[in-house]
């Protein structure tokens, strides 16, 4: 993974006297790309390899334009929140693979606007582009970045659910290699319902610490599970009530489990997960050097262009040491 930003000679010109000038002027272009590349790892890292949405409804159809519904169960804001001008890719099945027909062709849908609230993404693309990806929805239509296809890492929920050949290992002949995935029947997620997925995993070898990752919707739910089961004993002062946490933490028969949320899961998805037993490997984390040149940085002065260019730099990828010890919970509501 790569990304590129630019300063022109006069920017840096006006920088150049002063030490403490240079560092203003560059520091914020630098954090833009530092936040960039990790969230698009985040996202990559959770959901390479399936996909990013489901399109639920497709409306507002003009030459070049349209409006995409998402579902609240396949819909995670931090994944769009900022997104004006992402390109993305829109394929007909829920993870990549060799029969994967990519609907909008050589065309990049691009969103040129973001309702939060709505879950409404207003894209824009060649009519020919968002013709075929209208008549694809009622079959199934998946949004995934632009020129990711077959083309990314394999994350959390690619590995968890996977069925079939995954890092040359096949999971149909080996049953450990295979993890859990558990429908929660389209109601609230509980306490009560993520030890019982637990359990799936338990009963195959996991007994270390785990880490369960559920959307900001669904931490809400399970924040008023937690305060309807709580009990006060002689502690409890008339005067001042508290409540809540940042992160929920009990034990089951794994050990401990740490609830916490993220803006990047989607709202009708949970993950669980020992961190221990997950890596993240390769040739480079982010960096701004060259790659076979520590000491050298990637500040190159533009052929054509009166300016010069910074890079950052990644090559990694996410592995699982046992797809068993996973469990994905799905189909869940939130209040």
């Amino acid at each position: 993974m790569l990304i590129r930003s630019q300063m022109s000679y006069e920017a840096a010109a006006r920088a150049s006297n002063d030490k403490k000038a240079f560092v203003k002027a560059t520091s914020l272009m630098v954090k833009n790309m530092v936040n960039s590349m990790a969230k698009r790892l985040e996202i990559s890292n959770l959901y390479g390899r399936t996909n990013l949405a489901k399109i639920d409804t497709f409306t507002g159809l003009s030459a070049t334009a349209a409006e995409l519904d998402i579902a609240a169960a396949h819909w995670a804001s931090g994944i769009w929140a900022g997104s004006e001008g992402m390109r993305l890719d829109c394929i007909d099945t829920a993870t990549h693979s060799g029969s994967s027909t990519l609907l909008n062709g050589s065309d990049a849908v691009i969103i040129t606007a973001v309702d939060l609230s709505a879950r409404k993404l207003t894209v824009s693309s060649s009519n020919a582009a968002l013709n075929a990806i209208q008549n694809a929805v009622a079959a199934g239509a998946y949004l995934i970045p632009r020129g990711s296809l077959n083309n990314d890492v394999f994350g959390l929920d690619r590995i968890v659910s996977n069925t079939g050949s995954l890092y040359n290992i096949d999971a149909s002949q080996y049953a450990l290699w295979k993890g859990n995935v558990v429908d929660n029947n389209d109601v609230a997620l509980s306490f009560a319902k993520i030890l019982n997925a637990l359990a799936r995993a338990v009963e195959r070898g996991l007994d270390e610490d785990v880490v369960c990752m559920l959307s900001p919707k669904t931490w809400a739910n399970i924040s008023t599970d937690q305060a309807a089961l709580r009990r006060y004993d002689d502690s409890y002062k008339g005067a001042k009530l508290e409540n809540g946490a940042v992160e929920y933490s009990f034990f089951g028969q794994n050990g401990r489990i740490d609830i916490v949320s993220s803006i990047y899961a989607k709202e009708g998805e949970c993950f669980i997960f020992p961190p221990k037993l997950l890596k993240r490997i390769g040739a480079m984390d982010i960096s701004f050097k060259m790659p076979g040149r520590p000491q050298e940085e990637f500040f190159l002065e533009l052929t054509s262009n009166a300016g010069y260019e910074l890079r950052a730099y990644t090559d990694q990828t996410l592995f699982a040491e046992a797809p068993a010890k996973l469990v994905k919970i799905e189909n869940i509501r939130n209040s």
